[in-house]
């Protein structure tokens, strides 16, 4: 497959793809609150967990209410994008919509943690879809050129559900019951259900009927789940060689060399090989995947370190972090809305990723203390990783044909739950090995995450003063070290940006997309 785009990309506004402004609108409107409704849910419950395991009694399996949801999200998001290009995105994000209501349900009325984490499972199967394929569709509805400026607006839902969920999470489990994050689905569900259907009349269906590559949807689903779980198992203190994440590990790497093998002979793949070897949409998506690991290492190791070194509670850390979670999303509209005037994306990814391994660096440099120009240097470098996002995104879709503009969203949206998941396993990983080394003598046989534990407390119990002063010189170089090695991971988006083809974003009308 050619690595460039045709005419057959995408159309050039609104009004060439046989919809009105006020058509685009609501098509607008309804993925935003689809979207909505997908980033929500990665919010609204982490401020419900401590609740969640009083009330079923789990503690053991309470960080796989989280990660549980996570994995399935990533590994449902390239089966959506395909079926998506097959049977059309109206049916596919109905059918999100649905998955993510009913199982909404079955987590509000959950009575043991199993059932809770096995219903966040499968409501992560239903999110998948909703942040994938919502992206797509934007595709479907107008120009590469104008895809950045509605881009930027789909960041608005994503900086309503950083802001919103922690809070509406607080609330409800405060003064209702932990059930109602997930009863609060609903009636926004049922919202972005009609209000997308309707919208959404008009996308065409494709009439061309390909096989489904059954087997390499099983091989990739086996494959991406091994290797997230044994990802998610050393973010949470397993080591690298345990036993049992070697043979996630093995099982991973068999299970995907499987599906190269069967992808190469299958009539219809589930990911086209050729689109990886597209430098644009290879570049874009290692950028986008450099930038969610720089996400994660920001969202976890500011509120880490400021717990650990400073007397910031969690409720300060929390606000202290609020800043990130409103530039990120700022930063995409911006980058966005530049990308439309401009028609170019290049030049706006090397901004983005000139300025974030510079704020990183500053940031393992800086007091913890110094909580004011902490949070200027957060800002900075939350916009630039915003620049990076909608940018990459719309360089993949301008490089490939239509019919694959399902797929390559979704590539695009799976290497980001890819860097989280692999950023919050390595940093911490470096920063417990970090810890360990540099603590003093008489923690030598205390691995790093119980250092980390005694510098926090626990819940109701606060730290000991005397541990926490001893290990706050050797905490201070652990997370300098992590620090330090994510900006030098950033670092490899400046050369990606450089290397990336600057192609001029189409404006061209493709062929009719949409039909009476």
């Amino acid at each position: 497959m050619p690595s460039t785009a045709s005419a057959e990309i995408s159309p050039s506004s609104p009004g060439n793809t046989g919809l009105s402004p006020s058509e685009v609108r609501s098509v607008v409107i309804g993925l935003m609150l689809a979207i909505l409704l997908g980033a929500l849910d990665q919010t609204i419950v982490a401020v419900s967990l401590p609740m969640m395991a009083a009330d079923l009694h789990g503690v053991d399996l309470l960080a796989w209410v989280v990660s549980g949801y996570l994995i399935a999200v990533a590994v449902a998001t390239p089966i959506y994008g395909k079926l998506g290009d097959l049977y059309g995105r109206r049916v596919m994000l109905s059918s999100a919509i649905g998955i993510f209501l009913v199982t909404s349900v079955l987590c509000a009325v959950s009575t043991s943690m199993p059932m809770l984490v096995g219903s966040r499972i499968l409501q992560g199967i239903g999110g998948g879809g909703l942040i994938s394929v919502a992206q797509a569709t934007i595709a479907d509805v107008v120009s590469p050129r104008e895809r950045g400026r509605y881009q930027g607006y789909i960041s608005t839902s994503f900086a309503i559900a950083s802001v919103v969920g922690p809070l509406a999470g607080g609330l409800l489990t405060e003064f209702v019951s932990w059930r109602w994050v997930f009863w609060i689905n609903l009636p926004l569900g049922l919202l972005a259900l009609v209000i997308s259907y309707k919208a959404l009349t008009r996308l065409s269906v494709p009439h061309i009927k390909r096989p489904i590559d059954i087997l390499g949807a099983l091989l990739l689903i086996v494959g991406l789940t091994a290797l997230l779980i044994a990802v998610t198992f050393i973010g949470q203190g397993a080591g690298w060689l345990e036993p049992r994440n070697v043979a996630l590990f093995g099982i991973a790497i068999c299970t995907m060399a499987g599906f190269v093998w069967q992808e190469r002979r299958a009539a219809e793949p589930i990911i086209p090989l050729q689109l990886l070897s597209n430098p644009i949409v290879s570049c874009s998506c290692t950028i986008l995947l450099i930038a969610f690991v720089q996400v994660i290492a920001l969202s976890v190791l500011i509120p880490l370190r400021l717990q650990m070194l400073t007397d910031s509670g969690a409720d300060g850390a929390a606000y202290q972090l609020m800043p990130l979670s409103l530039a990120i999303p700022i930063g995409a509209y911006i980058g966005g809305t530049v990308m439309t005037r401009t028609g170019l994306y290049k030049q706006i990814q090397l901004v983005g990723a000139i300025l974030v391994p510079i704020s990183v660096a500053l940031l393992a440099l800086l007091d913890a203390n110094a909580v004011a120009l902490n949070i200027v240097i957060t800002v900075v470098a939350g916009l630039s990783i915003g620049l990076q996002l909608p940018t990459s995104t719309v360089a993949a879709q301008n490089a490939v044909q239509h019919r694959h503009l399902g797929i390559v969203t979704a590539i695009s949206a799976f290497s980001r739950s890819l860097g989280a998941a692999m950023g919050i396993a390595v940093l911490m990983a470096v920063l417990f090995a970090a810890l360990h080394s540099h603590a003093p003598a008489s923690f030598s046989a205390v691995p790093g995450a119980d250092l980390i534990r005694q510098m926090v407390g626990d819940v109701g119990v606060p730290p000991d003063a005397a541990i926490r002063q001893q290990l706050a010189e050797p905490a201070t170089d652990a997370f300098k070290i992590v620090f330090l090695l994510s900006a030098l991971l950033g670092v490899v988006s400046i050369v990606l940006g450089l290397l990336i083809p600057a192609k001029p974003l189409s404006e061209e009308a493709p062929k009719p997309v949409y039909s009476e």
